[in-house]
């Protein structure tokens, strides 16, 4: 038994230290469309994106906002899976000429049981169209730890594979910290500007001003 502990606690551990890693590793891979002449980078997700749990405002496509020179829009919508934001790509990105895209699902998918490759499948194409339009795409992952880990691995399995950005585990020590948080998922505020920072933090090395 002791040594069933064991072993579980080692590919635990080398588990997460693969999944810091990958950030690093990325980081040095070239993207597809780097040089997007699109104007708008648009946050394309679910209750996450949308700013579910906060004021008008207090989202995170609106703290991003303050940390770039680009317009920010938030195509979030509460709720959605990644069918359902599939169905709505080519009227809330694709159509507001996407400079760069970032796209958010899993979660609701998750809850609704709907099998992980066919998330996986409709994220891909979220990717492709996007790319197809011009814009670079960053891939957002929700996971944190051990939670929606299947997801984060196989996110950035695809975001290495479409030559996307991919920003892991983004509620990270938030879906742990009740006074990050406005449920028992959703951050608060204070936790927004977190996911905000986090998602700048790789994606700011690939901006360009406007106009240059």
């Amino acid at each position: 038994m002791r040594r069933s502990r064991i072993l579980i606690s080692i590919v635990v551990i080398f588990i997460l230290g693969i999944s810091f890693l990958l950030p690093v590793i990325y980081a040095k891979r070239e993207i597809k469309n780097i040089n997007s002449k699109g104007k708008n980078i648009i946050c394309f997700g679910d209750s996450i994106t949308f700013g579910y749990g906060v004021n008008p405002g207090e989202d995170y496509p609106s703290a991003l906002k303050k940390m770039v020179s680009r317009p920010v829009i938030n195509a979030g919508v509460d709720g959605d899976t990644s069918s359902d934001g599939l169905k709505r790509i080519k009227e809330d990105v694709l159509a507001k000429d996407p400079y760069i895209v970032l796209i958010e699902f899993t979660g609701n998918d998750f809850i609704k049981n709907v099998p992980v490759d066919l998330t996986i499948a409709n994220i891909k194409e979220m990717v492709l169209r996007a790319q197809e339009k011009g814009a670079m795409v960053a891939i957002v992952d929700v996971s944190a730890g051990l939670f929606l880990l299947e997801y984060r691995l196989k996110l950035f399995k695809l975001a290495w594979e479409t030559d996307a950005i991919f920003v892991p585990a983004v509620l990270t020590k938030i879906i742990t910290s009740p006074n990050m948080k406005s449920d028992f998922m959703h951050p608060n505020a204070t936790g927004y500007i977190l996911v905000a920072q986090r998602i700048y933090n790789r994606i700011s090395v690939y901006l360009r001003e406007p106009g240059k």
